[in-house]
């Protein structure tokens, strides 16, 4: 038998464009370059580095010249005479006129040319200050600030000492007779007021003030208290020796305690009572 092919359902063939054949592309034009031309950079680089080192001296000199003019001119609008001193702090010991007595030399200056340290050495030179500082606020105000010294001890019979244990020596000393009175080498200063110190913090709950209070060369100590009885305590072991002493004198001794001279705890384990001479007469006469 013989094939019939149905050619309705065969798709047609596929169709040339006409514009496709023989067609050549077109690349467009590039621009032309130009050929470059090498300078001599390297001589305008050094002539440049040698431009800034001649020019920055000037300018600064200049900029130097300016400020020094500026400054010439501004400085009489800026200085002037001081108008006002304030002086703060509380003060009890410090004598007003003595500081005015200070600060009057300083006067004669202006309020820029005022020598502030030469007047805050002079004022701190003062016996009873124990910290000084100068201010000045603008425009012609000065301001002082006087820490006056805190009285502690006496030191000997010629000075006082801060609770620091630093000496100063005011020419009113024998108006603080009250102090209590330390002593002891003049290196040892703050050793005898701390030693001091620690003593007051004991005895004082048990109604007893130190009235003195003596370290000896070879590093003996002996404490008086304001009713007069003396207490020897040796080199070492202070603090273990005094809480003995207020244990036994708390049970023992309290009710007698006006009749105590000296109590001797320079013992390891024990201390020696040594009575006034009324008691020992009271005793010999029963």
């Amino acid at each position: 038998m013989q094939a019939i092919r149905d050619t309705r359902s065969a798709p047609p063939p596929p169709r040339r464009k006409a514009g496709s054949r023989g067609a050549v592309r077109v690349q467009p034009a590039q621009p032309r370059q130009m050929p470059r031309l090498r300078l001599p950079s390297a001589g305008l680089q050094g002539i440049g580095r040698r431009l800034q080192q001649l020019l920055w001296p000037l300018l600064l000199v200049a900029l130097g010249m300016g400020l020094y003019e500026l400054g010439s001119r501004l400085m009489p609008l800026a200085d002037r005479p001081i108008a006002l001193i304030s002086v703060e702090g509380d003060l009890q010991y410090i004598d007003g006129d003595a500081v005015q007595g200070v600060i009057e030399p300083y006067l004669q200056d202006s309020f820029l040319g005022i020598d502030l340290d030469g007047l805050h050495a002079d004022l701190q030179a003062m016996p009873w200050v124990a910290q000084a500082s100068v201010r000045r606020v603008w425009p012609d105000r000065l301001v002082i600030q006087l820490d006056e010294q805190l009285p502690v001890a006496r030191w000997g019979d010629s000075a006082l000492l801060n609770n620091e244990g630093k000496a100063f020596m005011p020419q009113n000393i024998g108006s603080f007779s009250e102090l209590p009175r330390l002593s002891g080498p003049e290196r040892a200063k703050r050793k005898v007021m701390r030693q001091y110190q620690q003593f007051s913090g004991l005895l004082r709950p048990q109604g007893m003030v130190v009235s003195s209070l003596e370290l000896r060369d070879r590093g003996s100590w002996f404490l008086t208290t304001d009713d007069g009885m003396q207490l020897l305590l040796g080199r070492d072991n202070l603090v273990e020796k005094m809480q003995r002493f207020m244990t036994v004198e708390q049970l023992m001794l309290s009710d007698r305690r006006d009749l105590i001279a000296r109590v001797d705890l320079r013992y390891s384990n024990g201390m020696a009572v040594a009575w006034r001479e009324a008691a020992t007469a009271e005793t010999a006469g029963e």
